[in-house]
């Protein structure tokens, strides 16, 4: 490689420039900082300083003793069907709803009225403004102003993108949304785990974040995925005193599952957050492919959020957004959502009753999708032992912050399993434990 430069900025350049050319691939190493500070006849600090700003671009990242290498476009675990499902396999795995529970787009896009938009009219349906301003009115005591976005991952990432920059410390759950943890490699913020039981995140861990200097907080305030824990009332009061005492950090509330969770909404932002947003997907009730969510947050954050969502650009298309209203002032859909909700929670419940019948405890009752079952036993060879009997499942570790993590967890998607599913793979599965346990004697 031909490195050149004087100052750290043209020493930056030059480094960036060998990377769109190709001369430098994806993890190959640059030289080290005294090496090419003799080189370029620079002093030491000129080229660490160059190596800082190419890590904080995003560009270059160090690996301590390993030095600093080009950056590669990170490998992010998905959800979805193939996601861990092979052959003949027995779904458990994708995280995926049950579409028999789902309404039916193509007919509610064919109702009502609708008139293709123009460059310059509004961005948000007015139908589905007030359907979601007044949903959101029963759950806010403060003022706020309603946005939709692409789907509730797409908020997220712009609501962190437009009051945070690369490098700074967000706190989220741990184990943690897929997509939460891809947000944050993405985007080049690192990540204070925050632990989480059966009643949400715990006040020890995220005080313990926020003390480390977290900027940004997100937070499910029910049916967390992986785990399906929801915040109790006495939780969520404790999460906004420890909050109260941060008023500048940015909460972000995702509550994906809202109109089909089993469990009551309890409110995280305290009354003196100045930032703050509360995401509420339709993808999980609606469907998936219905790429949209609304978000309800302050004056500030909803114009920093507006400009990302420029009606000009980006909005979200109004023919889903009249698909959305329509699906959303139905009543025969609202008893969809009441099924969905009572199928659901007696799904999850079952298998987890059933799986305590085979000796395997799950501490409390989930909400959502997903069963989170920790062992004591690697989730992986689980995860291998439970496809070679038919059933694919996730190791624990994939949903961690860290992925040191959760070795001895997996996840279970509940969203369609039957009686007699329920039983077999608890049966299975504590075969399969015994037996890793037996090989490991």
């Amino acid at each position: 490689m031909d490195i050149k430069g004087t100052t750290a900025a043209e020493i930056a350049g030059s480094v960036r420039d060998q990377i769109a050319s190709g001369e430098l691939a994806p993890r190959a190493g640059l030289p080290p900082v005294r090496v090419l500070a003799a080189e370029l006849g620079v002093n030491r600090n000129t080229v660490a300083l160059a190596y800082r700003r190419l890590v904080e671009a995003g560009v270059a990242e160090t690996r301590g003793r390993g030095g600093t290498v080009v950056a590669a476009v990170p490998q992010l675990a998905r959800e979805g069907v193939g996601a861990g499902v092979g052959g003949d396999c027995v779904d458990l795995a994708s995280g995926n709803p049950d579409p028999t529970l789902l309404p039916d787009l193509l007919g509610a896009a064919r109702r009502g009225e609708y008139s293709p938009p123009l460059y310059g009219e509004p961005a948000i349906d007015p139908g589905l403004d007030a359907w979601a301003r007044a949903d959101f009115a029963e759950d806010i005591d403060q003022p706020f102003r309603t946005l939709v976005t692409h789907g509730a991952v797409d908020a997220t990432e712009r609501l962190l993108n437009a009051h945070l920059t690369r490098g700074d410390l967000v706190a989220i759950e741990d184990p943690c949304f897929l997509a939460s943890i891809g947000t944050l490699r993405l985007s080049g913020y690192r990540s204070a785990p925050v632990a989480v039981d059966g009643s949400g995140m715990r006040p020890d861990a995220l005080r313990a974040a926020l003390e480390a200097g977290a900027r940004a907080v997100v937070c499910t305030p029910r049916a967390h995925n992986p785990t399906g824990a929801s915040l109790t009332e006495e939780r969520a009061a404790d999460l906004r005193a420890i909050l109260a005492e941060h008023p500048q950090v940015l909460v972000i509330e995702d509550d994906h599952f809202s109109a089909v969770s089993a469990r009551p909404y309890h409110r995280v932002t305290p009354p003196g957050s100045t930032r703050w947003a509360l995401v509420r997907s339709v993808s999980k009730f609606l469907g998936p492919d219905l790429r949209l969510a609304l978000v309800a947050a302050d004056a500030e954050t909803t114009a920093r959020l507006e400009a990302r969502l420029s009606a000009g650009t980006t909005w979200v298309s109004r023919l889903l957004q009249h698909t959305a209203r329509e699906l959303l002032l139905d009543p025969r859909v609202h008893e969809l959502h009441e099924r969905a909700r009572e199928f659901y929670a007696r799904r999850s419940g079952l298998l987890v009753e059933r799986l305590r019948a085979h000796g395997i405890e799950v501490p409390y009752r989930p909400d959502g999708l997903n069963v989170w079952v920790e062992l004591d036993v690697d989730g992986r060879a689980v995860v291998a032992a439970l496809a070679r009997r038919g059933w694919a499942v996730r190791p624990g570790h994939l949903f961690a912050p860290d992925p040191a993590a959760h070795q001895g967890a997996i996840r279970v998607t509940a969203a369609t399993v039957t009686e007699p599913q329920a039983e077999t793979f608890a049966a299975e599965l504590a075969a399969a434990v015994a037996e890793l346990r037996s090989n490991a004697t």
